[in-house]
């Protein structure tokens, strides 16, 4: 048990083939001028459409474009002349990455699996509530760091949550049917066995 809330990383072995940091920056940088370039040439095209008889313009926004592509052949030079992946001890120290010690790793991953089906099953419910279930997953994740207000009572066994109103009404619905549903299930807390009960105030 001791084991399982050790903090900590170990070191990979040396000769471990890693992709080269400086390559996936250059590789980030092609990939920005790219939809830089792109984005100028549907402004363009745009131009010419509405605009065909202005020529410095036009003129102006061709050698923007040509500077892009200029920038971008140099990138795809330098990244071309950069090797993809390299050995772990032919970085410098500082940037050799280290990996979570195997047994945290699990836990780890084990509670990432079991969070993201729990995410999953709440983005099931509430699609049902909402004219658009595409927005279900990112209203699920608004919902998890909302204030909420905690309201034991002992006597009745119950534990409330009342769970702060969200960015428009729209959303209130879907969240107050979701959280009624929720009540219904009668989940109880782990330790006090208190019915817990969800509201949106």
């Amino acid at each position: 048990m001791t084991r399982l809330i050790e903090y900590g990383a170990q070191i990979l072995p040396g000769t471990l083939l890693i992709v080269n940091p400086i390559w996936r920056s250059l590789d980030k940088a092609v990939k920005a001028v790219r939809r830089n370039a792109q984005k100028l040439r549907a402004q363009l095209t745009r131009q010419v459409l509405n605009d065909g008889d202005e020529m410095q313009k036009n003129a102006e926004k061709v050698e923007a474009i040509e500077a892009v592509e200029a920038d971008l052949e140099q990138l795809r030079a330098e990244r071309k002349a950069t090797a993809k992946k390299v050995t772990i001890d032919s970085l410098p120290e500082a940037e050799r990455p280290t990996e979570l010690l195997p047994l945290n790793k699990t836990l780890c991953d084990a509670v990432k699996m079991i969070a993201y089906r729990s995410e999953t099953a709440l983005v099931m419910l509430l699609q049902r509530y909402l004219s658009k279930p595409a927005e279900a997953r990112a209203l699920i994740r608004e919902l998890f760091v909302s204030s909420v207000d905690i309201e034991p009572d002992t006597n009745a066994g119950t534990l409330t949550i009342r769970v702060h109103r969200m960015a428009n009404p729209a959303h209130d619905k879907a969240i107050s049917a979701l959280l009624d549903e929720l009540t219904q299930q009668g989940f109880e807390h782990p330790e006090t066995r208190a019915r817990m009960i969800y509201t949106l105030v």
